[in-house]
């Protein structure tokens, strides 16, 4: 029976290369070798690229010739000339053996190499067992001759056209060998990428598969390695959708032909292990997509990329070597709501212009400890296509902005910050993620990381797209996510921004627009998994770590337990602390009143506590309040530039004694006067002592150092932050007075006094209740004293309580309450 040509279709109970490429027309039996060899082995002493170039000298090009033995209808068979000297290092099959397959690739698998749209290149290209001798091929796009190389044995391929390469050796084993591939010009000695097994395991594809691999960076993307005694990269990406995946880089000249990737399993995988590559080399996956069409894409799991606007994903591995010991040991000690937590929320590439991580980090941890911060929270650093989205519009989640540095160099400021004893918090975006072509928005032809359904998929607010959180393999792209920025750069707490618009399907969206869930409500029940299973993993793996959530409702359980249901039948989302949005608009709205008209606002002061110990809280005067036209802090107080320092001074120590952790942004701890921009960053001038207003600016940062200092120094301000217990109203209700007063407990009991007076007069014997026992107050801050640019209205002896009870305390004590100003009394 005539056999049918090869293809991948026919014989498929056979292996490719086990199904004849071309009709025989007789039975041929194997020729004895004879001088005659298609290449000659290098003489004693002579390197191999030295026999290749001297026999190319001898009998023309290799191209010209192949066109000779074209000409000259050659057999196919290929004839081996060995040295005694050499001895072949796999075992010659005997003369007789029957050669029974033609070693050339057939059309079906050629068309698909050349499509890009193999599934298993290692299948029928590299070296295999065949009858009659083991089988060599190689796709070499461009090269005139490719050549097999092992120990003493050397063979040239026979050129199948179209970069195709192959032979069929008499050999009974496969033997340890390397590739001379010739091209215009020159020779090189390669390792054969197809000879070579998979680097990832079962079980990585197993996780993998069914989303749960918590350390997904280490299975996919590009990592150099050594595999099989081999240097080189092993490149690896998911893209269930994708006919064909290939590597395209510096490497092969960014045409991704010659390194096609094989699909591992059924789980999406694709992968391929490059000899020769190494770090800093650029890199993206050639796809093809179901219709056939073809798309050039960034790593999703690239840990390095090129500067922007370039969008090539960089191989690379760290050998950072952390000093941070002592500090990581410490900071799971005392849990983030019963500590001290004061943040300075930074932008890095505008906080000093032009400065890179290594420079940030000789000045950030320095100004940052100088001003009594606990912590810094750093403005999203990973890479972002579009400098104006400050970083919220991620397309490498996987690898911090390349604007500043490597990520070794990040690492380096991390360290910086952890040796000065400040934490790191970092904003985290997985609510959604940008179009760009070259990035995840259909990677691999279809939607694969946004939902399928385009309402769903689509972000009403920002043109971007929101993740697929209801996908098990996306949820776990996100979750390895938010452990490996934990992990591997020793990021202290993750800022997760913008949780609202993940928790609602309605958010944002007209009526129409969306569909409720399977229990006929507006939540988000994928996302509401995803967050509870990111932050379980999170804290499980990572001791110390904190997660905050910036979401803006009246959501019920942002930061209790998961294991703990709610009113509403939800488990809590797990965070360790939440933005409290509404203390921030609020507060916000009152001091942007003239003090006449405080009074019909007060509320707006004292609401706040009603709702205080519903969840663990930050006080959050962020970015978001200082751009847009929104105006800098110090610009939303009224009056003259004297009542709005005065104001700015008395909210901001209104705010530490608040229950609830602090955050300012850049800028605003020196009352700069615009707001923020991207493209300067903060007005530092201002702090120029020629300038002349300079003492009024320098004057509120040194009053952030006090409060910061004795905020850390006076438990009764953090230790109960989020019980009851450590808050008593003194005054809440004086509003014709402008005038706030509360008393905030440690533990033990030790109160801490805190007044506030919003109206801009001087109150003389101004009479508020006190415990009584406590014999005697000393004022430890007043945000009028003269060193921060006020009045200097102040209570400078220790103040005694009288036996006259007022606001239901037994006893009381006068004070002189400053304009515009916030007081601080302890007990003597």
């Amino acid at each position: 029976m005539t056999p049918r040509p090869e293809s991948s279709g026919s014989h498929p109970e056979q292996p490719a290369e086990q199904r004849p490429a071309e009709p025989p027309t007789t039975a041929r039996k194997k020729k004895p070798a004879t001088a005659k060899a298609a290449q000659a082995i290098p003489e004693k002493g002579a390197t191999k690229k030295g026999a290749v170039k001297k026999e190319v000298a001898k009998k023309g090009t290799p191209k010209q010739r192949a066109l000779k033995q074209r000409k000259a209808k050659q057999a196919k068979t290929v004839q081996v000339r060995a040295s005694g000297a050499h001895p072949a290092p796999g075992r010659l099959a005997p003369p007789d053996a029957e050669l029974a397959v033609s070693p050339a690739l057939g059309p079906a698998d050629r068309e698909r190499l050349l499509d890009g749209t193999h599934h298993d290149p290692h299948a029928v290209l590299g070296a295999h067992p065949v009858p009659g001798g083991v089988v060599f091929r190689a796709f070499k796009p461009y090269a005139l001759a490719v050549t097999v190389v092992s120990g003493g044995l050397t063979v040239e391929l026979h050129d199948d056209g179209g970069g195709f390469f192959s032979a069929l050796l008499p050999l009974r084993e496969v033997p340890a060998y390397r590739l001379l591939v010739a091209y215009e010009g020159t020779v090189q000695e390669v390792e054969d990428a197809y000879r070579l097994l998979p680097t990832l395991g079962e079980l990585d594809l197993h996780l993998i598969g069914e989303g749960r691999h918590e350390e997904l960076w280490t299975a996919l993307g590009a990592h150099p390695m050594t595999h099989q005694g081999v240097t080189g990269t092993r490149f690896a990406v998911w893209a269930p959708n994708a006919r064909g995946v290939r590597v395209a880089g510096g490497f092969n000249f960014w045409d991704g032909a010659g390194h096609p990737m094989r699909s591992l399993g059924s789980c999406g995988v694709w992968e391929l292990f490059v000899p020769g590559v190494g770090e800093g080399e650029l890199y993206k996956f050639d796809i093809t997509r179901p219709d056939g069409s073809k798309t050039l894409r960034a790593d999703p799991m690239a840990r390095r990329t090129e500067v922007p606007p370039a969008t090539s994903s960089v191989v690379t591995s760290s050998r950072y070597a952390w000093g941070d010991a002592e500090w990581l040991e410490r900071r799971a000690e005392v849990p983030a709501h019963e500590a001290p937590f004061s943040v300075y929320e930074v932008h890095l590439p505008s906080w000093r212009p032009g400065l890179t991580y290594r420079q940030l980090a000789e000045q950030l941890p320095a100004y940052v400890k100088d001003l009594g911060f606990t912590h810094v929270e750093l403005m999203p650093v990973a890479e972002h296509p579009f400098g104006g989205s400050w970083g919220y519009q991620v397309t490498g989640f996987y690898a911090p902005t390349a604007r500043l540095g490597s990520p070794d160099d990040f690492r380096y400021l991390v360290d910086a910050l952890h040796r000065a004893g400040i934490g790191v918090l970092m904003d985290w975006v997985p609510a959604h993620f940008p179009r760009d072509e070259w990035a995840l928005a259909e990677f691999d032809g279809r939607p694969l990381y946004e939902h399928a359904d385009p309402l769903r998929a689509a972000h009403p607010d920002w043109g971007t797209l929101e993740f697929d959180f209801g996908r098990r393999e996306v949820r776990n792209f996100l979750v390895a996510n938010a452990v490996y920025w934990c992990e591997e750069f020793h990021i202290d707490g993750l800022r997760v921004d913008a949780v609202a618009s993940m928790l609602y399907l309605d958010y944002s969206r007209e009526p129409g627009r969306w569909t409720p869930n399977e229990r006929g409500g507006r939540e988000n029940l994928d996302a509401v998994a995803f967050l509870q299973e990111m932050n379980a993993t999170v804290y499980r793996r990572v001791p110390g770590v904190v997660t905050v959530a910036e979401e803006s409702t009246a959501w019920d359980g942002v930061t209790r337990a998961t294991h703990h249901e709610g009113p509403g039948g939800f488990g809590g989302l797990g965070f360790g602390l939440k933005w409290n949005m509404g203390w921030m608009h609020d507060s916000l709205q009152y001091m942007s009143h003239e003090p006449v008209h405080r009074a019909y606002h007060h509320h707006e002061m004292t609401f706040s506590t009603v709702y205080a110990y519903s969840e663990n809280y930050v006080l959050p005067i962020s970015h978001d309040e200082v751009v847009h036209g929104k105006r800098s802090l110090v610009s939303k107080m009224p009056g003259d530039w004297w009542q709005q320092r005065a104001d700015l001074r008395a909210y901001l120590g209104f705010m530490w004694a608040h229950p609830g952790k602090q955050l300012l942004f850049m800028g605003q701890e020196f009352a700069q006067g615009a707001e923020w921009s991207e493209q300067h960053g903060p007005d530092w001038w201002l702090l120029d002592p020629a300038y002349g207003a300079e003492a009024d600016h320098r004057g509120v940062r040194d009053l952030v150092r006090d409060l910061n200092t004795v905020y850390a120094h006076t438990p009764a301000l953090w230790r109960l932050d989020t019980e009851p217990s450590g808050f008593r109203w003194v005054a809440g209700d004086a509003a014709e007075d402008n005038v706030l007063a509360f008393l905030r407990y440690d533990r033990d009991g030790t109160p801490l006094l805190a007044v506030s007076h919003f109206a801009p007069v001087v109150r003389h014997d101004h009479l508020i209740g006190v415990p009584g026992d406590v014999p005697a107050w000393h004022e430890v801050l007043n945000t009028d004293a003269a060193r921060y640019g006020g009045g200097d209205v102040t209570n400078p002896d220790p103040v005694k309580p009288e036996p006259q009870g007022r606001h239901g305390f037994p006893a009381g004590i006068r004070l002189t309450l400053p304009p515009l100003a916030t007081v601080w009394l302890r007990p003597a």
